[in-house]
């Protein structure tokens, strides 16, 4: 896969990554690299930065993490975005090997030279966030259809008041 991006300043977040070229709907933009943990070892490490807003971890499958902190390219630069041009996908290994498992940065549309590649991290929480934890994930992608934040959680539903039973007339 010829890389056709850069990594510079952005205005989302620090540093972003750029299409150098032209992309087409559909191509391959780059593998997200870095070394491989387990969730435990992620979890060991890193189970504190809920509250930084900052992530360099991809998971890849229910056994393994990327770190993208260790070993990584500039895929860990790409930022997140609520109208996002591109999608990361996790294309598994046909073998039993699930450390060979990749995720690949791939077109969502076509991507103009000289534009921000954005993916929506997905960070999905069980239960909702806290004020902190919002205003720490707070998403700055600048997109009209921008929610807020890089959060998504099932919000809890409203209890459904019981209706006594009829009487028939």
């Amino acid at each position: 896969m010829k890389q056709k991006v850069e990594v510079r300043g952005s205005r989302i977040h620090g540093r972003g990554v750029f299409a150098t070229a032209d992309i087409k709907k559909g191509e391959p933009i780059i593998e997200y690299t870095g070394r491989l943990i387990t969730h435990a070892e992620s979890d060991e490490r890193y189970s504190t930065d809920m509250e930084s807003g900052h992530t360099f971890l991809f998971i890849l499958n229910d056994e393994w993490v990327i770190d993208g902190n260790r070993e990584a390219n500039d895929a860990r630069w790409i930022n997140t975005g609520c109208s996002p041009n591109a999608v990361a996908f996790v294309h598994e290994h046909k073998g039993k090997d699930r450390r060979k498992d990749k995720v690949i940065i791939e077109a969502r549309r076509a991507i103009a030279k000289g534009e921000e590649i954005t993916y929506d991290y997905g960070i999905r929480l069980d239960t909702p966030p806290t004020k902190a934890e919002l205003e720490a994930w707070t998403c700055r992608c600048g997109s009209p259809k921008c929610k807020g934040t890089m959060l998504k959680w099932r919000k809890p539903r409203k209890p459904v008041a019981k209706r006594s039973p009829r009487k028939a007339a």
